[in-house]
């Protein structure tokens, strides 16, 4: 068993309702973090987004739970259309899983840009404050980075 960090996202329709629906159709979810208005980052016209972090306890493999995140994805109304880091229904975002390290073709694991990002490290915090992040550090000294 697997222990697994998922960011949670969205920045359109009913946010929260949606973030709880995708939770819902999770299996292996034992905590999440409270939600957080956030900026956009990378795109910046669009609405703020409400984030969050759910801990999961899990037997898939890595490949396998993001393509279960995906599927998720898809049946909130997700589409990747439209531009990078653009507006969406549901983001879920594979962050951490357990110790491991892998970079492949359309995964890399920890999240290859979770070091820079504050709305998804101050929600971890919350749920591991001892949390080291393969190859990367505690999360309390990478959030304090940002400072």
């Amino acid at each position: 068993m697997a222990k697994v960090f998922v960011g949670l996202g969205s920045n359109l329709g009913d946010r929260e309702g949606t973030i709880l629906a995708a939770l819902s159709r999770l299996d292996g979810v034992v905590a999440v973090s409270g939600l957080r208005e956030t900026d956009p980052v990378g795109l910046e016209d669009q609405p703020r987004f409400l984030n969050g972090v759910a801990a999961l306890d899990t037997e898939l493999p890595p490949r396998a739970l993001l393509d279960r995140l995906l599927e998720v994805e898809r049946s909130l109304g997700r589409t990747r259309e439209g531009p990078r880091f653009g507006p969406r229904t549901i983001d879920l975002d594979l962050l951490v899983y357990g110790d491991l390290e892998l970079d492949e073709p359309g995964l890399t694991i920890p999240h290859p840009r979770l070091h820079e990002r504050r709305f998804a490290l101050e929600p971890l915090a919350e749920l591991a404050p001892e949390l080291v992040i393969p190859g990367r550090g505690p999360v309390r000294d990478l959030l304090a980075g940002l400072e």
